[in-house]
């Protein structure tokens, strides 16, 4: 998981027009000012998280997205962009990093791009080709991660963005997925509310009945720990040996194990 830490310290503004440039960035070519638009949903999209020393929540989604753009014949056509964007979703901040690809009449415009991301915009800078031309541009999309980029803009007025920190710190990752754990023994606490086996706490939802089980019964059971919760949640919970009950839905599909012994085990699917 990286570690990453973003801290928004003030608003910054970016140039108001991208330009193509031929055949070199410093030299004396020629510069000729393009513009266009853009949206693109998303497709096949990942997201994982993780928490910092100091409570702020990051995101990280990595996504593909795809769509139409339309302006200048070199910012026309069919665009994808590959992106990573890492933010801070507490302070709603970060970077928004990536390639896009738009399929012109003439050929492929390529580049690079890194923004900056605050409160739902991105603006930033992108750099690639665009036929026989160098191309240097602004770039600002309104952007969610989930969902893709809508009224974006590569050159032609694109908006100022923020400017943040990057830095390093103990970021404590978490996958979207879930923790599993499973324990078998003797109940050493049970209420309504709440099951203990073998070291194992579990809170008791509202649809498992534990009502027939008390202290001291050999049980197996199994619970689940979602992203940002901190108690595991009952999902199972059988006689050792014997029928199960609890949950049906996701505890359906996990056989109940009996090792040899008591003991509990925690594994992550």
């Amino acid at each position: 998981m990286r570690k990453l830490l973003l801290a928004l310290v003030g608003l910054v503004a970016l140039v108001a027009a991208g330009v193509a440039v031929a055949h070199g960035v410093e030299g004396a070519g020629s510069a000729s000012a393009v513009s266009g638009t853009f949206s693109a949903a998303a497709g096949n999209v990942t997201t994982s998280s993780c928490t910092t020393s100091d409570n702020k929540s990051i995101t990280v989604t990595r996504g593909t997205y795809t769509g139409t753009a339309s302006g200048d014949a070199d910012l026309s056509g069919a665009i994808t962009l590959r992106t990573e964007s890492d933010i801070n979703t507490t302070d709603d901040v970060g970077t928004v990093t990536g390639r896009l690809q738009i399929k012109t009449a003439n050929g492929n415009t390529e580049g690079m791009f890194t923004s900056v991301y605050s409160s739902g915009s991105l603006a930033g800078l992108a750099t690639g080709r665009a036929g026989a031309s160098a191309l240097l541009g602004n770039v600002s999309a309104t952007f969610s991660p989930t969902t893709g980029f809508t009224n974006g803009k590569i050159g032609g007025g694109t908006s100022g963005g923020a400017a943040v920190e990057l830095s390093r710190g103990g970021c404590q990752g978490s996958s979207s997925g879930t923790d599993r754990s499973e324990a078998f023994g003797s109940i050493s606490a049970v209420s309504s509310s709440q099951i203990t086996v073998a070291g194992l706490t579990c809170s008791v939802p509202s649809n498992v009945d534990v009502s027939s089980y008390k202290t001291g019964d050999d049980v197996v059971i199994q619970c689940t720990l979602a992203s940002g919760d901190t108690t595991p949640t009952l999902t199972k919970i059988s006689a050792h040996g014997h029928g199960s009950s609890g949950s049906s839905g996701s505890s359906g599909s996990h056989s109940t194990r009996q090792p040899a012994g008591h003991g509990h085990k925690h594994r992550r699917r």
